[in-house]
C-alpha cells in the first residue's frame, strides 16, 4: 500500500470521510491544503455511469473554461500553405506537415493538443495508434479536425481543454491551480461539472454522474455533493 507523506497526511485531516462537499465548501478546505513547492494544478475527476466500451455512451469534447487553466497550452498544427501560415499567425507552437508526422511516429509528444485541417487527415490518419492513447487525435467531435484553424489555436492558448472518459468511465481534467482565487476555482469546476451533466447519452442506465471528487495534484481527493 502507498504511504503517503506527512504534508498529504495533514491535508487529509481537513477532509471528513464519507462527506460529500459542496464546491465552495470543498474550494475552502482545498485553499488550506498544505503547500507544494509549485503552484499545484486543482484536478476533478467524474465517476460516469456510462458503458466506455459502447460507442454510443462515450463522452468527449472540449469546454473553455470561464477562468482558464493557468497554464498556456502547446498547441502543434497539421496544416500546409496559407493554412499554415494562418496557425503561425495565431500563435501555434508548432506547425508542419509530412515532418511533424515523422517527428511523432519516431517517439515525440511534447505538445498538448494537436490540431488539423481536414485535408491533411490522410497523412495524420496514420498517427491514430499513438496519438489516440494520449486523447491527442484530431476529431471533429472534440473541435481539433477544422478548417478554422487560427480560431482554434486562440481558443486552445486561451484555456479551452480536451475531454474524453478513459476505459474506466471517468473524466479527468485541470480546472487551474491552487493559486487561482476561491471564486475562480469555483466557477470552473461549476463550469465544468454542468456541461458534463448536459451531456448525458441516451443509451446511458441508472445513475449519470456516480461521483465527483476535486483535488490538488499533491493532495487528497475532496468528494463533491452534486
Amino acid at each position: 500500500m502507498k504511504k503517503h507523506g506527512k504534508r498529504f497526511r495533514k491535508s487529509a485531516e481537513l477532509v471528513e470521510s464519507g462527506v460529500r462537499y459542496s464546491i465552495p465548501d470543498a474550494v475552502r478546505i482545498l485553499k488550506q491544503f498544505e503547500g507544494a513547492k509549485f503552484d499545484e494544478t486543482v484536478e476533478v475527476v467524474m465517476r460516469l455511469g456510462i458503458d466506455p466500451k459502447r460507442a454510443d455512451q462515450l463522452i468527449r469534447g472540449t469546454i473553455i473554461l470561464p477562468k482558464g487553466t493557468g497554464k498556456t497550452a502547446r498547441v502543434l498544427v497539421f496544416a500546409e500553405g496559407a493554412k499554415a501560415e494562418e496557425a503561425q499567425e495565431a500563435g501555434a507552437d508548432f506547425v508542419g506537415s509530412e515532418d511533424l508526422v515523422k517527428k511523432i511516429e519516431g517517439g515525440w509528444l511534447d505538445f498538448d493538443v494537436a490540431l488539423a485541417s481536414p485535408d491533411m487527415m490522410r497523412k495524420v490518419g496514420k498517427l491514430g495508434r499513438v496519438l489516440g492513447p494520449h486523447g491527442k487525435m484530431p476529431s471533429p467531435k472534440s473541435g481539433t479536425l477544422t478548417d478554422n484553424l487560427a480560431q482554434s489555436v486562440k481558443e486552445f492558448k486561451g484555456g479551452k481543454i480536451e475531454f474524453r472518459n478513459d476505459d474506466t468511465g471517468n473524466v479527468h481534467v485541470p480546472v487551474g491551480k491552487k493559486a487561482f482565487s476561491a471564486e475562480d476555482l469555483v466557477a470552473n469546476i461549476e463550469a465544468f461539472v454542468n456541461h458534463i451533466g448536459g451531456l448525458r447519452p441516451p443509451a446511458a442506465k441508472g445513475i449519470y454522474i456516480q461521483n465527483v471528487s476535486v483535488s490538488t495534484t499533491m493532495g487528497p481527493g475532496i468528494s463533491l455533493a452534486i
